[in-house]
């Protein structure tokens, strides 16, 4: 596609952009915006690099895309609630996101999309997987698409945030969604039913659920679905949460890999 804002360079024939001439830092006229958000939901993820964000213009920029909303795992940094870091060291004994997940499914609203932000990434790896949940139904056979088409799972935030407080009391979300939900701008089919939050299909016996969702697990994680992204220094990646899945690759340690999250408010999967 052609854009007047900025150029376009698909990353796969599936899923991916890198777009470039065009400076997220800084205020944008209406017209760059609308063009973002078409190029958003024609390849699903794309990708800037160099934008030096602070956390007033990564928030507003995420804002072009929708109002951003609180994360309901973990907290945001002091005096900006909706800034999430994301930061791994030497010190860490985990990293976000080391699973394939679309984020936040647990919600009741799954969040639009995400604008992640790195400033420091380590000299080789801590590259992020990004799949075309369109690419991955698309594939499936005409028969398995009837069986999917009508299921709907169960997506539970408890074993994904539980280690991320101390307070016994916190309750995390568990909600209800199709397995396979149709994009509100695009209309095409995509798979919604990810390997981190899923825990069981509904109205199938718990062997029947396991098998189903290995099954959907081990297809989604095809390569041919993929696009990977190679961070540098102030790169941003921004993602349609309601069409991709990702996978955030721990192949660092000690290195230091830091940025912040923002999280642009979804709809109900339908």
């Amino acid at each position: 596609m052609l854009f007047d804002s900025f150029t376009a360079t698909p990353s796969t024939m599936r899923i991916g952009a890198e777009l470039s001439g065009i400076d997220l830092t800084q205020p944008l006229n209406p017209a760059q915006v609308a063009d973002l958000n078409q190029a958003l939901v024609e390849y699903q993820v794309l990708f800037f690099r160099e934008q030096r964000f602070d956390f007033d213009s990564q928030q507003r920029a995420g804002r072009y895309f929708g109002d951003l909303v609180r994360h309901s795992g973990v907290a945001g940094v002091d005096g900006h609630p909706d800034v999430v870091a994301i930061h791994a060291d030497a010190e860490s004994s985990y990293v976000a996101g080391e699973e394939w997940h679309s984020d936040l499914s647990c919600d009741a609203m799954p969040p639009l999309g995400s604008l992640l932000y790195l400033h420091t990434v380590p000299p080789v790896g801590g590259d992020t997987l990004f799949a075309s949940m369109y690419a991955a139904y698309d594939a499936l056979s005409p028969r398995m698409k009837v069986l999917l088409d009508g299921l709907t799972a169960e997506h539970d935030g408890e074993h994904v945030y539980r280690r991320y407080t101390t307070d016994p009391n916190k309750r995390f979300p568990c909600s209800t969604h199709p397995v396979v939900r149709t994009h509100p701008v695009s209309g095409r089919k995509a798979l919604f039913c990810n390997a981190q939050y899923v825990t069981r299909i509904n109205g199938l016996t718990k062997r029947e659920s396991d098998a189903l969702r290995k099954f959907l697990a081990d297809h989604c994680a095809d390569a041919a679905f993929h696009v990977r992204f190679r961070w540098q220094p102030h790169s941003v990646a921004l993602w349609d949460n309601r069409c991709t899945e990702h996978y955030a690759i721990w192949d660092y340690f000690p290195q230091k890999r830091s940025g912040y999250r923002v999280t642009i408010k979804g709809d109900k999967p339908f």
